[in-house]
């Protein structure tokens, strides 16, 4: 995911904003595995404060605030006042009354020293403009021995839910070598990439594992392949160059490709993530 130096990231993520909102259901069907990955290595549970960062359309908070309630509380963020407002559309269709919003950027989180019990991010970090700040500001936020966890994707070849349509696109539009420190959902692949940043940053009993899991929902191919385009800035960046009759055939490729990850009906991706976590380090005696 290519850009260029100047380009708007949050510019971005307020136009995909209506995608995220149209999507949210299946969106937080098909990541559960992750956010409950998340609240494994994170220890959440009752009675914990927790901080979502750049929480999208809504999770994993809305999840965290059923699991946390009746004596704990979430917060969520996103830096897009959309998503913010997507996600309170949630809460309250939920009946969750034990979760705040805030729209702030990972870069300048507007909460006190030492506020939160645990912070997580689920697939936000890679997208950030500057991810060491953030990380700095996770640990910031949190009370000392606190925990942060994050959620990144491993490689492009191990998530062929990305890979399957881009591989396609990419036979009709020239592909651009990537920058792999610039914002993108692989940004983070490399192990011990977020790891190393957030040791850097001083936290303590760093840990990453690898979880895998299955991408599944009822989708159809032809839903998948609109899920992704619409999603997707890159890929919408790219159609929007394309004659109609291109972008027909692209579609009609995606489907096929896809077709061989469905069983019985049902689409089933093979998925990789990274959940990297650590500590702060504790007040001194």
């Amino acid at each position: 995911m290519t850009r260029q130096p100047d380009r708007d990231i949050l510019q971005e993520w307020r136009e995909s904003a209506p995608f995220w909102k149209k999507h949210a259901d299946t969106i937080r069907s098909m990541f559960a595995p992750i956010t409950s990955a998340l609240i494994e290595t994170a220890g959440i549970e009752r009675g914990c404060l927790v901080l979502d960062v750049a929480g999208g359309s809504g999770e994993p908070s809305l999840t965290l605030a059923d699991i946390v309630k009746p004596s704990g509380s979430v917060v969520f963020t996103d830096a897009v006042h959309r998503m913010v407002l997507t996600s309170q559309t949630h809460a309250l269709d939920r009946k969750l009354t034990n979760i705040d919003f805030a729209q702030c950027a990972a870069e300048a989180l507007p909460f006190q020293t030492d506020t939160f019990d645990i912070l997580v991010c689920r697939l936000g970090v890679m997208l950030f403009r500057d991810p060491a700040v953030a990380v700095a500001e996770a640990l910031r936020v949190i009370k000392p021995s606190g925990r942060v966890a994050f959620a990144v994707w491993h490689t492009n070849s191990s998530n062929p839910f990305f890979s399957v349509a881009a591989n396609v696109v990419s036979r009709y539009v020239d592909a651009t070598p990537e920058d792999p420190n610039a914002p993108g959902a692989f940004r983070f692949a490399e192990p011990g990439k977020l790891a190393g940043m957030l040791a850097e940053a001083g936290a303590i009993d760093v840990s990453e594992r690898l979880f895998k899991f299955t991408i599944s929902s009822t989708l159809t191919p032809r839903q998948y392949w609109e899920l992704r385009s619409e999603l997707s800035d890159t890929l919408r960046a790219k159609l929007a160059a394309l004659s109609p009759e291109q972008v027909a055939n692209i579609a009609l490729d995606v489907e096929e490709a896809a077709r061989g990850y469905y069983d019985a009906g049902q689409m089933r991706f093979s998925a990789e993530v990274l959940i990297v976590s650590g500590r702060k380090l504790d007040v001194p005696a």
